[in-house]
């Protein structure tokens, strides 16, 4: 978000430096966009400028990849090297990997696109799964669970040169569990393997594997996403309702519960919130969840669905396809990004605000500035009126 620094300095004047200073709001706009193909159960993933959605299904398995750089321009790197639908998004170091999925068998293949979207193609997973689950801890960006003809409880973890290893197992086999990140914690919560888990699985920056306290109650097909000290856990399979949040020392609360229950929907993080959007019905309800765990409503996606996936890239999280009565194309991009706002300016200070020219004030005055601010204001004493 940058920095706003207070200098203090003689003869009156106080320094107030911004370098690419931005600031966030407590309310989301939406801008809705398209991906180049409809699908459903589908993958996202970041890498530095981009978010990029991978797979899923088309009726028949889909290999297209759409891109989304910061101002939501869309591009279409190279396709994966298998077409595939549920399978999982994980980030580390320089790449965004897509793991696993389902091609008419199990696919253990894996994609990596680095912060040019060049496709490159690591060793594949130790066993092929799909219903499998990503997130990163440190320096590496793990998959977890699945199902392969049978429960998984495998765990493959890529390092930031991209080589494999594999931790310890999950303490239960399933699939359609959730991940999500918190302090030095990869989580893995929930899933199914023939009834419905609240098992969590928490592997730290050194791959060892916890078990912290369970979901407060069993689910599959919930999601996750993260948010200043928290991992959060929200929705599944029941039609839930129920958010489960891990502190960074992996202690659970259960904040507010989503405004509407549901199964299958996506989560993503932007500007201090945690989003969770969509979901079976098709729902287009949208619960977000600040820092302090409190929850408002944003403005709804623009079509409900559900098996849609969500990633982030500079001031926007991205809810894309899904489905409703068909394959969605579908794009919802949300953000809290204040664009511009007014400072009041003593006589007599000093400015230089996304600007290479100082200028002195010569009445009391408030100006306009655009975010993100780059700059200083030195303010000299008096009031402002």
């Amino acid at each position: 978000m940058g920095e706003a620094i207070v200098v203090k300095r003689g003869s009156g004047v106080v320094t107030i430096t911004f370098e690419d200073y931005k600031v966030y709001g407590d309310t989301f706009t939406r801008t809705t966009t398209a991906l180049s193909k409809g699908r459903g159960y589908l993958a996202g993933a970041s890498v530095g400028d981009y978010a990029l959605f991978a797979g899923g299904d088309t009726g028949s398995v889909s290999a297209v990849v759409d891109a989304y750089v910061t101002d939501l321009t869309r591009t279409t790197p190279a396709a994966l090297s298998t077409g595939r639908s549920d399978l999982a998004g994980a980030s580390v170091g320089d790449y965004a990997l897509f793991a696993g999925g389902y091609t008419g068998s199990y696919s253990s293949v894996v994609d990596a696109y680095d912060t040019v979207l060049t496709r490159s193609t690591p060793t594949t997973l130790s066993a092929a799964r799909y219903g499998l689950a990503g997130a990163s801890v440190g320096d590496y960006a793990l998959f977890a669970g699945g199902y392969t003809g049978s429960y998984s409880s495998v765990v493959d973890a890529y390092d930031t040169n991209l080589t494999l290893t594999t931790p310890a197992a999950l303490s239960a086999a399933r699939q359609d569990l959730a991940g999500a990140s918190v302090g030095d914690y990869a989580l893995f919560a929930g899933g199914r393997a023939g009834s419905t888990s609240a098992v969590v699985d928490a592997y730290n920056t050194d791959l060892v594997r916890s078990t912290p306290t369970a979901l407060s109650t069993r689910r599959s097909d919930l999601a996750g996403a993260s948010v200043g000290g928290y991992a959060l856990f929200a929705g599944g399979s029941g039609l839930s309702s129920v958010v489960d949040a891990y502190s960074a020392n992996l202690v659970r609360s259960t904040p507010t519960a989503l405004s509407t229950a549901r199964r299958d929907l996506a989560g993503a993080s932007v500007g201090g919130y945690a989003l969770f959007a969509g979901g079976t019905g098709p729902s287009s309800v949208v619960d977000a969840y600040s820092a302090d765990l409190v929850r408002s409503t944003p403005t709804a996606l623009s079509k409900g669905r559900g098996d849609l996936a969500g990633a982030s890239v500079g001031d926007y999280a991205l809810f894309a396809g899904g489905l409703t009565d068909s394959y969605s194309s579908v794009v919802d991009a949300y953000s809290n990004f204040v664009s511009s706002t007014y400072l009041p300016i003593t006589a007599g200070s000093k400015y230089k605000l996304n600007s290479t020219t100082e200028v002195t004030a010569s009445t009391n005055k408030s100006i306009k500035v655009d975010f993100p601010l780059t700059g200083y204001i030195k303010y000299k004493g008096g009031k402002f009126k």
